[in-house]
């Protein structure tokens, strides 16, 4: 298997677009749960999160709140905003077909 860096382009605006539909997230648990669901076949790290969570931000796919972690400490908590539920939608459907025409290939005869 690829290394987790090699995730297709945009795959990882998706991860957390989904991780993040289901309830708000700060960033170290965004990127632990997206390792535990895929049995840590996908490990994405600081220098990649942090930047896309920013990016969605910027795009307002995304809104960020501070409060207090369950440890305490103060974090980013991260969850959809109603822009970024749709967007999610299109990822997701865009996704679906790209890796359905992946699995026609591979699977061709």
């Amino acid at each position: 298997m690829g290394k987790p860096t090699d995730l297709v382009q945009g795959t990882l605006d998706l991860l957390i677009l989904r991780t993040i539909s289901i309830e708000p997230k700060h960033g170290w648990a965004i990127a632990k749960r997206i390792e535990q669901v895929s049995k840590e076949a996908l490990q994405i790290q600081q220098g990649s999160l942090y930047p896309a969570l920013h990016r969605l931000e910027q795009q307002g796919w995304i809104k960020a709140e501070w409060r207090p972690t369950e440890t305490g400490r103060m974090a980013k908590f991260y969850s959809l905003s109603r822009s970024g539920r749709r967007q999610y939608d299109k990822e997701l459907e865009a996704w679906t077909r790209l890796s359905a025409a992946i699995n026609l290939v591979i699977q061709e005869a």
